[in-house]
């Protein structure tokens, strides 16, 4: 509202003077003022004194503040509902969030900063960081192909590509990329006591044996047999088929000692396909030790239960399978990525092949390595009545 340039007392004393008998054009004419102005003071303030204008003036405005303030509040509040659904957890994103309330609402800098709850100099302030765009880029890729990897296998990724950054920058940029693996939750465990597992000294000491179930796109079952090798957590075999006797397994055992050597002992549990007479007399023939966990005790066999994890969460659940040749293929395109590519963070992020390379080495050909005692880590050993 515009400010008169008369305060109460002059605009009194002019209808003081027109009601002593000066006439209205005279008092007009001498203060320079109009009629229709002077009309409008003597319908405000006509029959009042100077203290009662003051106050109708100061209760005016406290009216016109109250009016203001309600007016803001209702504006505060149309913006808050306006904001209320929008994510603002990082100074970015309130930044976007000033800049849409202020073309909305039309509000101040100001304004909007205070109601969204940023400080003006966070708002304006602008990062001279690099985009690394490239990096970006290539790191979608990675994890566009490597669904299940997480931050730290695909900077091993990143790194044998010559790009090198500390970890904290490149849990920025995955973050920032919103690549973040879901978890997949499975169901809760009983907690426990659990002693350390014992690990090989050697390749070719312990090997873990196990089955996995999958199903086909029509419905069937089929079942999956895993080999690891403890040591230096090499995939030695993955065999897939609607079936797996125990001779079957038999069979696919001599092939790998065929092509590796004899283990010092297998683990494994407790089987129906591993207690079978066929794999009781396979162990006596071939004088392998052989190694049952205690019922229900799946982590006593920990090494083969981590690599079903990683198989069933990196390649079963992203896979549908329509035939058996179908899932051989995929599961020997995988068992070769796993063990010459995927990086393995138990081995310092080498992959197993490499780890099995480096052990060669170390204990160079014809070395036979020593035998290892885990029967008291198991804590059961069933009973066969063979001369192993």
């Amino acid at each position: 509202m515009k400010r008169s340039r008369f305060t109460e007392e002059q605009i009194i004393g002019m209808l003081k003077e027109q009601e002593a008998g000066a006439k209205t054009a005279d008092v007009c004419r001498k203060h320079g003022v109009s009629e229709a102005t002077f009309y409008k003071w003597k319908a405000k303030y006509g029959g009042m004194d100077v203290s009662e204008a003051r106050r109708l003036k100061a209760l005016e405005d406290e009216n016109a503040r109250l009016k203001r303030l309600l007016a803001e509040a209702m504006l505060d509040n149309a913006v808050l509902k306006e904001i209320s659904f929008k994510k603002m957890v990082t100074p970015a994103a309130r930044r976007i969030v000033v800049a849409h309330v202020r073309e909305l609402f039309g509000l101040s800098e100001r304004r909007a900063c205070l109601i969204v709850g940023i400080s003006r100099r966070v708002m304006r302030y602008r990062s001279c960081r690099p985009d690394d765009a490239p990096i970006r880029a290539r790191l979608r890729e990675l994890a566009a192909e490597r669904r299940r990897f997480g931050f730290r296998r695909l900077g091993i990724l990143l790194s044998r590509e010559g790009v090198v950054m500390n970890r904290k920058k490149l849990l920025r940029l995955y973050r920032e990329e919103k690549l973040a693996v879901r978890p997949r939750r499975g169901r809760k465990l009983a907690l426990g006591s659990r002693a350390p597992m014992a690990i090989p000294q050697g390749p070719n000491q312990r090997w873990s044996l196990d089955f996995l179930s999958d199903a086909f796109t029509d419905g069937r079952r089929f079942r999956i047999f895993a080999v690891v090798d403890d040591f230096t957590r090499e995939c030695l075999a993955l065999v897939a088929d609607t079936s797996l006797s125990g001779v079957r397994v038999a069979r696919e055992l001599d092939g790998l000692i065929a092509r590796r050597g004899r283990p010092l002992m297998i683990v494994s549990d407790n089987g129906t396909e591993f207690t079978s007479m066929a794999m009781l007399r396979w162990s006596q023939d071939h004088r392998v030790e052989w190694h049952y966990i205690a019922p229900g005790k799946p982590m006593q066999n920990g090494f083969v239960e981590s690599f079903n994890g990683k198989l069933r969460d990196e390649c079963l659940n992203e896979t549908l399978f329509s035939s058996v040749s179908h899932a051989r293929a995929v599961l020997a395109d995988w068992k070769d990525d796993y063990n010459h590519v995927r990086p393995h963070t138990a081995l310092g992020g080498i992959a197993p092949a490499q780890a099995a390379a480096r052990a060669q080495t170390q204990c160079g050909p014809g070395h036979a390595p020593a035998h290892i005692a885990i029967t008291a880590h198991f804590g059961h050993h069933r009973e066969t009545g063979l001369n192993l």
